[in-house]
């Protein structure tokens, strides 16, 4: 009976995190965990919320609350991490993130008296690494995935460094954010509440631009110069970390420094190896069998299980062993380039087709919708706050589609207007 009476008070709450292109599958897990963060008024107020920003205006009238009972609610919810409040064009708006990356992770950004975080930690471990459900449905649906793999800059060579664009690089994006913010890493914080956690770097998540801001504001994340954050990437690199941001080429919201044993990126990498999980490089590592001793040091560094030992056939040696490499598993992050002890047995060579990464947060929003069935969800979300705006961001993204994913988006729209502006295009 208590599980019912929880279920039923968070049911439109799940309901509405389903409405993101990348959801969360409703489990009695979840309604724990949402149980945890939020209570069960704000629950049923968040459940009215739209996927898109609004403003402090605009919420007063989903809620038919005051202007002053909604603004304290709204800061409340931003000051938990909850929402995301942001500055626009001088007007304060508020965004409620998906559960990944979003509320979930922000939850365990810093050590807080106002959660368990140990009973928090245990259930999103459940949730997480034993039901699978969320990671599956997060990580698999679709070919435009939430992260992607920033390349390990410090083992390209002058002729590689060439061909990697700016955004591919970790570097860039701290050095263009407008805001930069450090916390600490919500995966291995989750570990460590569950005596499981590794040695890496704890406080080394990195947050950028608007998120940044909102979270630098209410006290989830420090505020740091881009200085001290290039500083911290070159102790990730130390610590054989992997460099896993969001999937986009502008402003990009985060940063994680992934170790292979507890974030939830790299232990989907490789449970899901075969659906392509996470977005990889532009390189993958060639090995010259000729020079590989077999030491297995590429091996053990690698976070995805990338890079097996075979038997090198060799009739006068039976025994030697070299490393090979499992493509379909390579992030090509470059990790097994800089623990390799021999010159030039492994070495970075860019992949035959570049991986293709959407434009900014609306362009992969709209993509990661049409691919998953969701578009309806952004286009009739909350028609009453819907603004041309909007609208035009959306269709604008959905016109600069490839023509198989334009059809799709039609389908799922069943709009003649749609498919007219389609047409249009394509003449």
């Amino acid at each position: 009976m208590a599980h019912h009476t929880l279920k039923s008070g968070y049911s439109s709450l799940v309901d509405r995190l389903n409405r993101f292109p990348q959801g969360a599958p409703p489990s009695e897990l979840l309604y724990k965990i949402l149980a945890m963060l939020f209570s069960k008024k704000e629950a049923e107020l968040v459940a009215l919320l739209p996927i898109k920003p609004f403003t402090t205006q605009q919420a007063s009238q989903v809620w038919k609350l005051s202007l002053l009972e909604t603004q304290k609610i709204l800061d409340e919810l931003a000051g938990r991490a909850i929402l995301v409040d942001m500055d626009n064009n001088g007007q304060q708006t508020y965004v409620l993130p998906p559960p990944m990356a979003g509320f979930f992770e922000f939850s365990m950004m810093r050590t807080r008296g106002d959660l368990d975080q140990k009973v928090l930690g245990e259930l999103f471990c459940q949730y997480m690494n034993v039901e699978e459900d969320f990671i599956r449905a997060l990580f698999t649906q679709g070919e435009t995935q939430l992260g992607r793999t920033f390349v390990h800059e410090p083992v390209l060579t002058s002729e590689d460094a060439l061909h990697v664009l700016d955004y591919e690089r970790a570097t860039e994006v701290v050095k263009t954010a407008s805001h930069i913010g450090v916390g600490m890493c919500y995966c291995r914080h989750k570990m460590e509440h569950m005596g499981k956690a590794c040695d890496a770097p704890m406080d080394i998540c990195m947050t950028f631009n608007t998120s940044a801001a909102s979270l630098i504001k209410h006290g989830h994340a420090r505020q740091i110069e881009a200085s001290e954050c290039l500083d911290l990437l070159q102790q990730a690199y130390e610590h054989n970390l992997v460099q896993f941001g969001e999937n986009v080429r502008e402003s990009v919201n985060f940063i994680c420094n992934c170790c292979g044993c507890c974030c939830e990126a790299m232990i989907a990498a490789r449970k899901f190896a075969i659906l392509n999980p996470v977005h990889t490089t532009n390189f993958i590592p060639v090995i010259a069998q000729d020079k590989c001793t077999g030491c297995g040091k590429c091996v053990n560094v690698c976070p995805v299980e990338a890079i097996a030992l075979a038997s090198a056939n060799d009739p006068h040696k039976p025994k030697r062993r070299h490393a090979t490499l499992i493509e379909d598993r390579c992030l090509g992050c470059g990790l097994c380039v800089r623990n390799c002890p021999e010159e030039g047995a492994i070495k970075l060579e860019q992949r035959p087709e570049r991986v293709l990464t959407p434009l900014n947060g609306v362009h992969k929003a709209v993509v990661m919708a049409v691919e998953r069935g969701k578009l309806q969800n952004l286009i009739f979300d909350n028609q009453a706050l819907f603004s041309h705006r909007a609208l035009a961001a959306v269709l604008g993204v959905i016109l600069r589609l490839p023509p198989i994913k334009q059809a799709m988006a039609t389908k799922q729209m069943k709009s003649r207007y749609l498919e007219a502006l389609v047409r249009k295009v394509d003449v």
